[in-house]
């Protein structure tokens, strides 16, 4: 693979990092195959205690520097950093793909998401707004600011090795926060590349050592994180198995915690669609990235008068799929992560059979030359019941589900009958539909498009579901809040202490006036 060259990790077998310093550790090997054809790409080291460690004083530590930094001059940092993604933007899209397996298409897009949230975190340092309100008590001023936080942990999943990342991190530097980050054991060498390339600019730039960590491991380390009451928030992307655990964790130490989990996403299709636009919304909603995003289209709840019309539609584009190694711009979609997810998704296909649901596309393992690595499946459809148990549970692969409905207001109930809350759209060109299922009454996830897919987001808008999704907010409009904690000042330049509420506290002291309290 090309793109691996360019960070020699056949020669790295480290995994832990505090910036510029990559420390020994006595962990477990964690070896990174790719699902595109089984070969190996390197080797990191898991993170031991003793080396956690050292990571969370060097973290403490500089955060005490860092938050020093006006703000402005930590956002020249972060320019550099995006403009370092920019240079390595080939290399790293194809690492991405070639060890996530997602389309090389999609991979180079999730380092153009690192740029973007450079480019969205690098104005965010000169707007770091709080606000002035008019106090009741005279020759006052009342207001509030932020601060950073601290140490934040940021624990990232395999389906974007690098772009969640990049969401949490470049927020958090630029409001004076330090980061410790622990990817997926699935996508270790990504993130190899990833610290590399901060630590150049770190370098440059004499940033202190231990603003950007790295540690490697499974759920053990994931734990000490989460239990670690000098990481005031805690920051993680991934099932919401793995969220509640985490959330729970957190709460006992009265921490904070970010989550983006789970997603069961439905699109309505309206008989008052455009057909065409929502075939494709549809199509690449349910099989782009093998059905491994938390926003794909899992369900398609679709009007009975066109359903039959629709069919037949996706049917036939399905059978236009072509399917096989990720980095050939040809092929629409690549394997998935690894054998356990493919033992998922045969598992989620017999249990739909079971339930009752009938396939119009045929789900299966593919074979043969090209398919070595036994990662690689068919996108199937079926025909279900919104109630089945393996609709209301998200199975991270190309498996879509359909359904019929007869009114806007069933279908609403519909897509909103999912444990799940995060991303929902509907194809219609009726307005009195679109603002329905955009109001109060309407969609009850996080993210509700018109006329555009479950699939994707722009970092401009703020990222994240309700219900078991997890609440969690990052990425764009105001989520930097998340980083810092809120300060409600108040500065005194009367002469005297008037008090709030109507309060008077008369005491007879010697140079002391107690006149002057309001109300």
């Amino acid at each position: 693979m090309e793109g691996q060259r360019a960070f020699d990790f056949k020669d790295h077998d480290r995994g832990v990092s505090t910036g510029t310093q990559w420390l020994e550790s006595k962990g477990a090997s964690i070896a990174s195959y790719s699902p595109v054809d089984g070969n190996y790409i390197g080797t990191v080291t898991a993170t031991d205690k003793d080396t956690y460690e050292k990571v969370i004083e060097k973290a403490t530590t500089a955060f005490q520097e860092w938050r020093q930094w006006p703000a402005p001059r930590r956002g020249e940092i972060v320019r550099q950093l995006g403009d370092a993604f920019r240079a390595n933007k080939t290399e790293l899209g194809k690492l991405v793909s070639y060890e996530m397996g997602k389309s090389l298409q999609e991979g180079l897009g999730e380092v153009q998401e690192i740029i973007d949230i450079c480019d969205f975190a690098v104005g965010l340092s000169r707007q770091l707004y709080g606000l002035t309100m008019p106090s009741e008590r005279p020759l006052h001023r009342l207001y509030e600011q932020y601060h950073p936080l601290g140490v934040v942990g940021v624990i990232s999943a395999f389906n974007f090795p690098v772009a969640v990342w990049s969401w949490n991190s470049m927020l958090a530097w630029v409001c004076g926060d330090v980061c410790v980050w622990k990817p997926s054991e699935k996508t270790p060498m990504c993130a190899v590349a990833c610290q590399s390339i901060v630590a150049g600019v770190f370098k440059e730039n004499n940033v202190p050592e231990g603003v950007s960590c790295l540690v490697m491991g499974g759920r053990d380390v994931g734990g000490w994180l989460s239990e670690d009451r000098r990481i005031p928030l805690i920051s993680a992307t991934g099932s919401t198995a793995m969220g509640r655990a985490v959330g729970v964790a957190v709460a006992k130490r009265m921490g904070r915690s970010l989550l983006e989990l789970g997603g069961n996403n439905a699109m309505i299709i309206s008989e008052k669609a455009d057909l065409n636009m929502a075939l494709m919304a549809s199509v690449f909603g349910a099989v782009g990235t093998a059905g491994q995003r938390c926003t794909t289209t899992r369900r398609l709840i679709v009007h009975e008068a066109i359903y039959e019309s629709m069919k037949q539609k996706l049917v036939k584009a399905y059978g236009q799929l072509r399917i096989g190694d990720p980095l050939d711009k040809s092929n629409h979609l690549g394997p998935l992560i690894d054998k356990a997810a493919v033992g998922d998704y045969l598992a989620a296909i017999d249990q739909c059979k079971r339930e009752g649901g009938t396939f119009l596309v045929e789900g299966g393992v593919l074979e043969g030359v090209g398919y070595e690595s036994g990662c690689y499946v068919r996108p199937c459809i079926a025909e279900v019941r919104n109630h089945y148990a393996v609709v209301q549970h998200e199975t991270f692969a190309p498996i879509l589900y359909i359904m019929k409905y007869k009114t806007v207001e069933e279908a609403i109930h519909m897509q909103n009958d999912v444990p799940q809350g995060l991303s929902s759209a509907m194809m219609t060109l009726d307005l009195r539909e679109a603002e329905l299922f955009l109001s109060s009454a309407g969609s009850d996830c996080g993210i509700a498009n018109v006329n555009a897919g479950t699939s994707g987001a722009e970092i401009g808008g703020a990222f994240g579901g309700e219900k078991e999704t997890g609440g969690g907010r990052e990425s764009g409009s105001d989520a930097w809040k998340v980083y810092m904690r809120r300060q409600t000042n108040t500065i005194n330049y009367a002469t005297n202490l008037p008090m709030a509420q109507g309060i008077t506290f008369d005491l007879e002291m010697e140079g002391v006036t107690t006149e002057g309290s309001v109300l």
